[in-house]
């Protein structure tokens, strides 16, 4: 049977995931390997160093550089407080003194009697991560952090915005075709992910923020209600940063966009349940998917690991989503896989596939025009 790879979009019932869990810099692992973590367990510790700040000390007391020891206050490891001396001169008969007040908290870090100019270290940021998913620590990564493997349904998105949060699944709508108005979120969901149906209006977003909703899937989201909640045009730059107070994940794309069946369905299902979910997004090279993990730890004898058996291709009977026009966002099955190269629209010649859709109509597309929903 012809098979070829195209880029994947994971909708998984039950799998097993793996997570890997990294500090920026080197520290402290604070679980070991065997321990059950849930998602807010701190599995990792490390403080980033603090700004440095510069002071020419010599020059605003008005001395060669060389006599800046004689008047330092404080010493190279010193810890100093905001507005405290750190160098004084001694004054004629101890009065008329000049000092230099330090600009920040911090500790003294070093003293040049080339330059005249003294380093202060404001406080390290303490930095800590934790576990994301309810799971088991598998390996350890010594000082760097671990990796943490979860069973359970995993649901990657097309788009989304705002950073890791946890909360409970509810479903706001009806069916997948029906939008997430304001009128359908009221404040029992706060903390909780909210489920809409084809997008979430502009309303009903800022509804959910209002109640303080961990997060919100849907199908889609208007492009110009996205550059309102960001102040700005997105640009190419990786998503998952942003300051919101509500997560925001699109399983389909940008405009009002049914979910899929089978997405809602699943979610559906998995009602209740704790999810963690992510909106970071990176399109370009090394793509990043938005998600949604719910773990289901009791099913975990009956799944294998994921990554023991083979990744198959696009093969005919694949499921496909259409991502560009004239068919953008349908849902489809693979019929074949010509290996000729067919004429397009444009005269290019391109690898085509032959895909059934929903309705029951059938088109030819360049394999270029579609991504597998892998199951």
């Amino acid at each position: 049977m012809a098979h070829a790879y195209t880029p994947g979009l994971r909708v998984a019932e039950l799998t097993v995931l793996r997570k890997e869990r990294r500090l920026p810099i080197k520290g402290e692992v604070l679980v070991q390997k065997g321990d059950h973590v849930s998602s807010d367990t701190i599995v990792a510790r490390t403080h980033l160093p603090g700004n440095v700040r510069l002071e020419n000390v010599a020059s605003r007391l008005g001395i060669p550089p060389e006599d800046l020891p004689s008047v330092m206050v404080k010493k190279e490891g010193d810890p100093i407080a905001k507005g405290e001396a750190i160098a004084q001169t001694k004054g004629f008969f101890g009065l008329f003194k000049s000092s230099v007040p330090s600009p920040c908290e911090g500790t003294v870090e070093s003293i040049s009697t080339v330059t005249g100019q003294v380093i202060l270290r404001e406080p390290p940021t303490p930095i800590q991560i934790d576990a994301y998913v309810d799971g088991v620590v598998v390996e350890v990564l010594e000082g760097e952090g671990v990796a943490v493997e979860m069973v359970g349904t995993f649901i990657q998105g097309i788009f989304g915005v705002g950073g890791e949060r946890t909360g409970d699944i509810v479903v706001a709508v009806a069916s997948p075709d029906e939008p997430l108005v304001a009128e359908r979120i009221d404040a029992s969901m706060k903390g909780k992910i909210v489920v809409g149906g084809s997008h979430v209006t502009w309303d009903g977003l800022q509804k959910a923020m209002e109640v303080e909703a961990a997060g919100v899937v849907v199908g889609g989201f208007d492009d110009p209600d996205l550059r309102r909640l960001l102040g700005k045009d997105l640009g190419v730059a990786i998503t998952g940063h942003e300051d919101l107070k509500t997560t925001l994940v699109l399983t389909e794309g940008f405009g009002e966009i049914a979910m899929a069946g089978g997405t809602f369905d699943l979610l559906k299902k998995r009602e209740g349940r704790k999810a963690s979910i992510n909106g970071a997004t990176q399109i370009r090279a090394g793509v990043i998917r938005p998600e949604i993990v719910v773990p289901i730890p009791e099913e975990r004898d009956s799944v294998r690991e994921e990554g023991s058996g083979h990744v198959m291709g696009l093969e005919s009977g694949s499921l496909i989503r259409v991502i560009r026009e004239p068919h953008f966002g349908h849902l489809g099955t693979v019929t074949d896989l010509p290996n000729e190269l067919q004429m397009m629209e444009s005269e290019s010649m391109v690898r085509v596939l032959k895909v059934r859709f929903e309705d029951g109509s059938e088109s030819l597309l360049p394999r270029a025009n579609v991504e597998m929903i892998e199951k």
